[in-house]
């Protein structure tokens, strides 16, 4: 192995001893646990097996003990095994997420307590739509969200009325569709009210007010029509409820809500442009529109504060109102990290001045990260705690807007991305759990009675308020299992993301290495600094100043570095990703700069096919990508495997 450089050390002797943790975690590059994995496995699945065994024994069998020794079942078990055999051969050819040579997209290794419970959880098969179907489960997946609003600074406690509520989803899109229902409803419901004519709830004076009160204002008013129709007779409760119920968008309609309240716009969403494209499909689903989301310019891969406060001027001016606006803590194509302290504060003075909105924060990737800002009490920890260890992360900025997150109105973070758990458990959020009751959806076969006002009991209905109808109960018990394993918090779980900041650190310092190392055959420059443990790197062929000559070279490259299904996955010695920086997420100061560095005219931006300069893009969440106990660092190998590689195609250039 060549020469490595050395990385940080973890901050103190403790850290140093509890790093040894992390080696149980996983099953490791080399399956060097799997006796651990096994070991489990079988001990639960046969303690499964008793399990069914000892529910009424005195039942007779219903498979014979012969039926092993029949033709017909051998000719089964014989085509199970071949058909089996064939997947797992097929599979060889999957993604190595488990190898530190790969550094491309958002996935690595799974944490070993989520795979076993999930393992384990799969034979009862729960469905986590109802607790019928999920009694253990459901309760679980309630506690997840319990865990994941603590970690982000939300009201965690349930005996307090302002709790937050979580639930898990497929993935982060799903989530973030969850986080645009909520807030139409919310936004709606206070023009409903005012609709069916209920004068006691002391409502604002016109139907503009009504749909832009401040989020917790709107919160606030649901809970007083929760608290008044508790007070009125079963009668009058139920003729209430149902006229109401025929006010509102979710029985209407977006036109005829809007046909009803002419005065009243379809709300905007706005968004950074390098927001996910989940926005994009929610808005289109949601039937507000493509239309209706308008995506902010950004300064340095970060939201543009300044054009957020012009839209937000704008909006006001034109009386249109704003249904949320999407913060980003670590942007998918390139791990920054947006002002999220900004966006709440925009939300405070233009709900003042009559402008409400909702504010989320879109934390599917970045959201673990929050693990290094909290102390076992779920308290915030101060920027110089955050940073021991570190060399310059977190910035005051990644700090503030980490430390805001408590007062957004909801938040999407994935599980399967930053939490190391198994594909798809991504989660909604929601900072006061008081709001889900405008979502809840009646379906008599599988739920019963009233909401209950202990909230436990009330969300043990979860098919009443989230998309799905129906949702793998396995996923909730690999979530929960790992919480509870490695707490959210900077000594448990802030240990394994401590390990990839100071991966992207090591990256940074190696990279600069690198562009020395490859002065005279090309350029190569970081666009930005990293928020988070997602890297990018640009290159361009020395003495080249167009871009699409700088983006067929960049490609090359990526040819080298992805998956090819029609080669042996050995034939490879590094896996990266490439993604592409787009002029209006630069802006063009930004443009001006990253071109000069490179020494790219940007006035050829426009003879590439799309506009945009390719780059590549390193995902560093694995954590034996600094490997201690053998002295290898494979962010070391990988740039000198990139530097040869350059070399190879500059000279072919």
């Amino acid at each position: 192995m060549a020469a490595t450089l050395s990385p940080p050390e973890p901050s103190n002797d403790l850290d140093r001893e509890r790093q040894r943790m992390l080696d149980a975690c996983f099953l490791g590059p080399y399956a060097q646990n799997d006796t651990l994995l096994e070991k489990l496995v079988v001990e639960f699945l046969r303690d499964h097996v008793y399990w069914r065994r000892n529910f009424h024994p005195e039942d007779p069998l219903a498979i014979s003990t012969t039926a092993a020794l029949h033709p017909d079942y051998l000719a089964f078990e014989a085509k199970m095994r071949r058909e089996l055999h064939l997947l797992s051969a097929a599979l060889k050819k999957s993604v190595p997420f488990h190898s530190p040579r790969y550094i491309g997209h958002m996935a690595s290794d799974l944490l070993l307590p989520g795979l076993a419970a999930q393992i384990l959880t799969l034979p009862y098969n729960p469905n986590n739509v109802t607790e019928d179907t999920a009694p253990v489960t459901v309760e679980l997946e309630i506690k997840v969200g319990l865990q994941l609003a603590r970690m982000l600074g939300y009201v965690d406690d349930p005996t307090r009325p302002d709790c937050a509520f979580g639930h898990l989803t497929s993935g982060g899109t799903v989530a973030n569709y969850q986080a645009l229902r909520l807030a139409l409803a919310q936004k709606a419901f206070p023009v409903a009210l005012r609709a069916a004519g209920i004068d006691e709830l002391e409502l604002p004076e016109d139907d503009w007010a009504a749909f832009n009160l401040h989020p917790q204002a709107a919160i606030a008013l649901v809970d007083r029509w929760g608290r008044w129709l508790a007070q009125a007779t079963p009668t009058e409760r139920k003729r209430w409820q149902s006229k109401v119920a025929k006010e509102r968008i979710e029985h209407l309609g977006l036109v005829d809500f809007f046909a009803l309240h002419a005065d009243l716009k379809v709300p905007k969403v706005l968004a950074p442009v390098t927001a996910h494209y989940s926005w994009s499909k929610g808005c289109k689903l949601l039937g507000l529109g493509r239309g209706q989301l308008e995506q902010l310019p950004e300064r340095g891969m970060r939201i543009d504060i300044d054009a957020l406060e012009a839209t937000l001027e704008r909006c006001l001016r034109d009386r249109q109102p704003v249904l949320m606006a999407v913060a980003v803590l670590g942007t998918t194509e390139y791990g920054t990290v947006d002002p999220i302290d900004a966006v709440v504060d925009a939300r405070e003075r233009f709900a003042r001045r009559g402008l409400g909105f909702s504010v989320h924060v879109d934390a599917a990737w970045g959201g673990y990260l929050a693990t290094l800002f909290r102390n076992e009490d779920g308290s915030l920890r101060p920027l110089e705690d955050v940073a021991c260890g570190f060399q310059t992360f977190p910035t005051p900025e990644v700090h503030a807007a980490v430390a805001a997150i408590g007062s957004t109105d909801s938040a999407t973070v994935d599980p399967h991305k930053l939490g190391y758990l198994p594909y798809g458990s991504g989660a909604f959020i929601c900072r006061d759990h008081r709001a889900t009751a405008l979502l809840t959806e009646a379906a008599d076969y599988v739920f019963h009675g009233e909401s209950a006002p202990d909230y436990m009991t009330r969300y043990r209905s979860l098919g009443q308020i989230i998309p799905e109808g129906s949702k793998p109960g396995a996923a909730a018990a690999a979530v929960y299992v790992t919480h509870r394993v490695l707490p959210l918090d900077h000594a448990n779980f802030g240990l394994l993301s401590a390990q990839t900041i100071r991966a992207a650190e090591h990256f940074r310092t190696r990279a600069q290495r690198f562009t020395r190392d490859i002065a005279g055959v090309a350029q190569a420059i970081m666009p930005f600094d990293p928020d988070s443990n997602l890297v990018c790197l640009a290159l361009n062929p020395a003495g080249n100043r167009s871009v699409a000559v700088a983006n067929a070279f960049v490609r090359r490259l990526h040819d080298e570095l992805r998956i090819d299904p029609s080669h042996p996955l050995q034939d490879k010695e590094f896996f990266a990703s490439a993604t592409t920086l787009k002029p209006e997420a630069l802006g063009e100061e930004g443009i001006l700069r990253i071109f000069d560095a490179l020494g790219l005219d940007a006035a050829t931006l426009d003879d590439d096919r799309d506009g945009k300069l390719v780059i590549l893009r390193h995902t560093l969440m694995n954590p034996y990508l600094i490997d201690r106990e053998n002295g290898i660092s494979y962010i070391d190998l990988y740039f000198e495997y990139l530097a040869k590689r350059v070399r190879a195609l500059g000279h072919a250039t």
